[in-house]
């Protein structure tokens, strides 16, 4: 089962664990996925899947881990300035896997259509109509330059959802503080395969394949931290 998002970012944080006068250091892993690579298509090809979540998700996992032991032998040698440099590599590859953890949870094979329940009345408050929240999201997301996300976040101040994005891996709660729930990825690797360089097509595709259930949950434990 994939990591709840809280418990990537607390592994972000810290990684480490005391057993008597041991330190055990705990490894950031590639989560496991719910449903096969081809189980969003024709939305998300199999091609696609395989390649974004084996390869590029991986790699995020990998530098992050690599990122780690290299802050923890700067900060064991009290050297600020390396420690200090080891941050942008931290944010970016922290990020994606923050980032890519909650994109796994925000799809499935069963999802598409309308949110139900609380999300669907809170959609309704802050946006009028869901179809209203769906042309902002799109219209904000295919309008980043370069790569980022589009997010649905929550915002623990004002009780309101907000739409948001971040540029490359910058995770929204760390960037924005909001709590994020539902996220898209334009990065060219998550779509360049199938829909070539018509961005708008794999954003307003994603909704067919979303998991409102998934993001439903995040809202109900966001809504908890205020």
């Amino acid at each position: 089962m994939l990591s709840t998002t809280a418990n990537v970012v607390r592994r972000c944080i810290s990684q480490t664990a005391s057993l008597g006068a041991a330190t055990i250091k705990l490894k950031h892993t590639l989560p496991d996925l719910k449903y096969d690579f081809n189980a969003l298509e024709p939305y998300i090809s199999a091609d696609i899947m395989k390649l974004h979540y084996e390869k590029h998700h991986n790699t995020y996992v990998n530098n992050l881990n690599a990122t780690e032991e290299k802050l923890a032998e700067a900060n064991a040698k009290g050297d600020l300035n390396t420690a200090i440099s080891l941050q942008p590599a931290l944010r970016f590859n922290g990020g994606g896997h923050i980032n890519h953890t909650i994109f796994w949870e925000n799809l499935s094979p069963k999802g598409g259509g309308e949110p139900t329940g609380d999300l669907a009345e809170q959609i309704k408050d802050d946006f009028s109509t869901f179809e209203r929240f769906k042309k902002e999201l799109v219209a904000a997301t295919v309008g980043i330059q370069g790569s980022g996300w589009g997010w649905l976040g929550y915002n623990p101040v004002s009780g309101r959802l907000r739409i948001a994005t971040c540029a490359n891996q910058d995770p929204l709660f760390a960037t924005t503080g909001l709590i994020p729930l539902f996220g898209i990825d334009v990065w060219e690797h998550a779509y360049y395969l199938q829909y070539k360089n018509v961005r708008p097509d794999y954003v307003s595709a994603i909704f067919h394949v979303a998991n409102w259930n998934d993001v439903s949950e995040r809202l109900a434990k966001a809504r908890m931290q205020q």
